[in-house]
């Protein structure tokens, strides 16, 4: 009885640890989404109100931030395991763009996969 009490009460500990993903305010999420690689110009509109969102994404786990943005247009993974997750916001190369200076949120991880640094380039 004892072992069934415990275990209840680990589950809901760890059930409680869980945080809910952030809600950014003035911004179109599915909308975002749906603008896979910039190619829609879409994203190129929400560049300011996803500026004023970039520190909610800060600390959020890898899953958390493709939950939250979709999966990424580019990730790189370099020395000590650090990733980079990409997101263009503008027509990027999937897009038939041949232009190499285009705007893009990069999101860097840490070794532990934790979000440390957020810049829209």
């Amino acid at each position: 009885m004892q072992k069934l009490v415990l275990h209840s009460l680990l589950f809901f500990l760890l059930l409680a640890c869980g945080k809910p993903l952030p809600t950014f305010d003035d911004f179109d999420l599915d909308t975002w989404k749906d603008d896979k690689a910039g190619c829609k110009l879409v994203r190129k509109g929400l560049i300011d109100q996803l500026d004023k969102q970039r520190e909610k994404i800060k600390s959020l786990s890898e899953q958390e931030v493709v939950d939250l943005l979709g999966r990424p247009d580019k990730n790189e993974l370099l020395k000590r395991n650090q990733k980079f997750f990409y997101y263009f916001l503008e027509p990027g190369p999937a897009c038939g763009s041949y232009n190499n200076e285009f705007k893009k949120l990069m999101i860097r991880f840490n070794a532990i996969g934790l979000a440390k640094e957020v810049s829209i380039e």
